[in-house]
């Protein structure tokens, strides 16, 4: 019986204890305990107001009382009511000579003659609507006298392998995304232009030599006829192979140190030319190509390491796990370039890190991260050594990515390599910029 009544006593004490002490205690505002970022709100009400360009608008039409209460209704929809508010508007003093006042007051619109004791602002940057932003690409040998890029567009060659797109679409879209880059941008309309290229001629004048080719034919590569497809020099007859025409491509590129380049799939699987076979098709229905099959690569790389032409039908490429990554730098040339792939994908047709050193080759740009000794899509450059010196002659782009091709993953590994320069414009015009500060505050301070 004494053990309950001090345990009743005991709780009696605590409960007076609690009670007495809450009498003292000061709890914070809701306010304290979940604040309101007016900083924040502040510049997300700012970039709201000009999504579609109104605030701008009204930055540079200050006599436009229609427009400007408009944006007063805008501020106060946009707010919450216990928001109060101040926007100013300021010209951007940009000569800014020595004494001069840097921003002038030139309007402002409140819904208080006092923002209470908390506050904060944020600003933003308003540019007339009659200023333009222009980025000025710098184009590829422009300092040294080359830069050719050829893109092949050929009349009398199939495609393989570039499911939903034809050749000359993917041509056109090459052009569209890199010719800006380039001093000369040219389309090889057929075989025998590319023969001509072949055989060392300019098509109209430009400098051959040091040029970017382009192969938008996918797994098919476009073979002249005549010298490039006669026997010795582009039809091995002994495994009757068109790899030696592969062989020969290769040491084309060593001789004018070009770069090739191969959109999509297994490079050089097929030779195209719709008149030379046109009774021949791929196995699925394609006319007017042959199959090659691996020979042709491993035919290419002998070439471009000037090795004794031998004939192997091994296949080099392979399959990684899983999906493929853009690299790090090229994640960050699609922000400077503009050109934006997708992040990841498939590359059923990547090629083994093992050829970098069998044909002395080194990877300058990885547009896919190395996976399992696989690299799917990368820029490689032939490395010679005279005289103890070491330097890069010809080179070869390989996307081994899975059926379709994005023309765009081409463009940025090019980019990515080459590296050109984008010179943005430079606003230094007096009156083009005013300077935009909402201040907000809360009804009733702290």
């Amino acid at each position: 019986m004494m053990r309950t009544v001090e345990v009743l006593i005991i709780i009696i004490i605590i409960t007076g204890a609690f009670i007495a002490s809450s009498q003292f205690a000061v709890l914070p505002w809701p306010r304290q305990i979940s604040p309101i970022n007016l900083r924040r709100l502040a510049l997300t009400t700012l970039q709201i107001l000009d999504s579609n360009y109104d605030l701008s608008r009204a930055a540079f039409d200050l006599g436009n009382d229609t427009l400007w209460d408009g944006l007063h209704v805008a501020l106060s929809a946009a707010l919450p009511p216990n928001v109060l508010y101040n926007l100013t508007i300021y010209e951007v003093n940009t000569s800014n000579p020595q004494g001069a006042t840097l921003y002038n007051s030139l309007r402002s619109i409140s819904n208080a003659e006092n923002l209470g004791v908390t506050s904060d602002v944020s600003s933003y940057l308003a540019t007339s609507s009659n200023v333009t932003f222009n980025v000025t690409p710098e184009r590829i040998g422009e300092h040294s006298g080359d830069g050719t890029l050829y893109i092949l567009n050929c009349s009398d060659t199939n495609s393989w392998w570039t499911a939903g797109y034809t050749s000359s679409s993917l041509a056109t879209d090459l052009y569209n995304l890199l010719s800006p880059f380039f001093v000369n941008t040219i389309f090889v309309q057929n075989t025998s232009q590319l023969g001509q290229l072949l055989n060392g001629t300019a098509l109209s004048g430009e400098t051959f030599k040091n040029a970017v080719v382009v192969n938008t034919f996918g797994e098919a590569v476009p073979i002249p006829d005549g010298y490039y497809s006669s026997t010795g020099v582009g039809y091995d007859s002994p495994n009757n192979s068109y790899a030696l025409y592969c062989y020969t491509l290769g040491q084309k590129v060593l001789q004018y140190n070009w770069t090739w380049v191969s959109i999509v799939g297994y490079p050089l699987y097929y030779v195209g030319n719709t008149a030379k076979f046109s009774n021949d098709q791929n196995g699925w229905g394609i006319y007017g190509i042959k199959q090659v099959g691996p020979a042709a690569l491993n035919a290419f790389l002998q070439g471009l390491d000037n090795q004794t032409y031998t004939f192997s039908s091994t296949s080099i490429t392979g399959n990684p796990s899983g999906v493929m990554y853009l690299s790090p730098q090229a994640v960050e040339n699609c922000n400077y370039y503009g050109i934006y792939p997708a992040p990841y994908q498939t590359a059923s047709r990547s090629l083994p890190t093992s050829i970098i050193t069998k044909y002395h080759l080194n990877v300058t740009t990885k547009i896919f991260d190395t996976v399992d000794n696989w690299n799917p899509g990368a820029v490689y450059r032939h490395e010679i050594t005279v005289n103890g010196t070491k330097f890069f002659k010809g080179g070869f782009l390989a996307l081994g990515v899975t059926r379709t091709p994005d023309i765009r993953l081409t463009a940025l590994g090019l980019l990515s390599d080459y590296k050109p320069r984008n010179y943005a414009s430079d606003y230094t015009e007096y009156g083009v910029s005013r300077l935009v500060i909402l201040q907000l505050g809360l009804l009733g301070g702290v």
